[in-house]
Formats: structure tokens, C-alpha cells, sequence
């Protein structure tokens, strides 16, 4: 869970640790992070959209709604289109939580490709 008050933000930045970051989540012992899920907590009344730079895409915080992105293709690689971040909050406060799924546990629930754009 995070708080974003007047003024908080993120910059933009990928939720997948990226070849030259082979051990961004070596000592979770959960692998890559395949996907996000992230969840508004609070409505906020200025700023603090989620916006994805490559895509050129907004996702403005509402109570009670989600956004939900795979970080990665199927044969592992990362998708460089979800880089993303968080607009500052100019009125209120932007309450959020993550929810990233791991490679690990997933072997039999995701099929792996051995095409880079799958």
C-alpha cells in the first residue's frame, strides 16, 4: 500500500527488472514480475493519474477500480510500452496498492513462447 500526498508522485519507470538488472528480485526468490495489478483505494481530486508514456494512455484514480498490465511477453522478455508513472497529486491524496505476480509459481499456469513478441 502507498500514499501519495499533495505533490507525490512517481517517475517513470517499468515494473519488470530489465537484463541489465539481473538480480532485481533475487532475493524475494520470486522471479521477474510478469504482471501488475494496481487498485485505486481513494478518489483523488486533482492529479495523480497513472499514465503510460510509450502508449501515450491515462488511467485516472477512482475508488474502487483497477488497472491491470502484463510486464512481460509470454517467452519472458519485458514489453518496454508499459513504462509508466505517476502523475503528482495537485488536490487530495492518492492511497493505492500493488499486486505484482511473480514468474515463479506461474510454470504451469503460463506457457512460455520462444518468440520474443509473443
Amino acid at each position: 500500500v502507498a500514499n501519495y500526498g499533495v505533490g507525490g508522485q512517481y517517475e517513470p519507470h517499468f515494473d519488470f527488472g530489465r537484463k541489465d538488472e539481473p538480480d532485481a528480485f533475487e532475493e524475494l526468490g520470486t522471479g521477474n514480475r510478469i504482471a501488475t495489478w494496481l487498485l485505486y483505494m481513494s478518489d483523488v481530486q486533482a492529479g495523480g493519474a497513472t499514465v503510460f508514456t510509450d502508449i501515450r494512455a491515462s488511467v485516472w484514480p477512482i475508488k474502487g477500480t483497477a488497472v491491470f498490465w502484463f510486464n512481460l511477453y509470454p517467452s519472458g522478455e519485458g514489453d518496454y510500452r508499459t513504462r509508466h508513472a505517476a502523475c503528482p497529486v495537485l488536490v487530495g491524496n492518492k492511497w493505492v496498492s500493488n499486486k505484482w505476480i511473480h514468474e515463479r509459481g506461474q510454470e504451469f499456469r503460463r506457457r512460455c513462447s520462444l518468440l520474443e513478441s509473443d
